[in-house]
């Protein structure tokens, strides 16, 4: 989880490198990041069930080297489709495979603590985030946005990749401990499930909840540069970085 992050919570320090290496507005070169979110949730579903038909470990390896190749890719573009299909397309494909992989499987491995389970997974994806923002700013300011693309494209993916040859979904005889909080043992079908108003209610919450912080991720270091405050010092740090972390 914690190598997939990057790409989502870093995205906005490069979109003013990318702008300037695909000559594309502020708008053209964000509807890269649309993508990267409409891919990584709407397919959700699709790449569930792939991992059901395939396997965790398959999906989260490849994933995690999509995602790698994304930022390789990227780092070479000069137009807004090879962007597209670089980082939107690639990244948007392989960070979801991976999140949905790992979020399933700790559920599975651990039934009785499924809150607690997500919530680590989840503390994971923001924790990689923490430890590659300062790294990632400092190298675009240092070697430029195409070579901190090629650098952690390649550690990122390779490290993703070797801990996805690791993952297992529990064997057949795994005695998962009983739930301590009651819960339904009702199986729902999917059609079935679209029809209840508590499903809606949840995908309305999280719609919001997660449109406005992609918003202001996506958007937050033109806005920063715009009010002049991304290079001022706090803590001894610049403003932008850490105001991702």
């Amino acid at each position: 989880m914690m190598a997939i992050s990057s790409p989502q919570y870093v995205w906005t320090l490069f979109v003013k490198p990318l702008q300037t290496t695909t000559g594309g507005s502020l708008a053209a070169v964000q509807i890269t990041f649309s993508m990267l979110i409409v891919l990584q949730t709407w397919l959700s579903p699709l790449q569930g069930w792939l991992i059901d038909r395939f396997g965790a470990r398959v999906l989260i390896t490849l994933g995690c080297l999509m995602s790698g190749l994304g930022w390789v890719a990227s780092s070479q573009v000069t137009s807004l489709m090879g962007l597209y299909l670089s980082y939107g397309l690639l990244c948007g494909i392989g960070t979801g495979v991976v999140y949905i992989g790992i979020v399933g499987l700790m559920l599975k491995w651990f039934p009785d603590r499924r809150g607690l389970a997500a919530g680590v997974v989840a503390a994971g994806y923001g924790f990689g985030a923490i430890l590659t923002t300062f790294p990632i700013d400092s190298m675009i300011r240092s070697s430029g946005a195409s070579t901190t693309l090629l650098t952690f494209g390649i550690v990122l993916g390779l490290v993703g990749a070797l801990a996805g040859l690791f993952m297992q979904a529990p064997p057949a005889d795994f005695e998962a401990p009983a739930p301590k909080v009651a819960s339904s043992v009702r199986d729902v079908a999917p059609r079935d499930m679209l029809k209840t108003k508590l499903f809606w209610l949840l995908f309305v919450m999280m719609t919001m909840m997660s449109t406005g912080g992609l918003m202001v991720t996506s958007q937050f270091a033109p806005v920063m540069r715009e009010f002049g405050v991304a290079n001022v010092m706090i803590f001894g740090m610049a403003a932008l970085p850490f105001a991702l972390t």
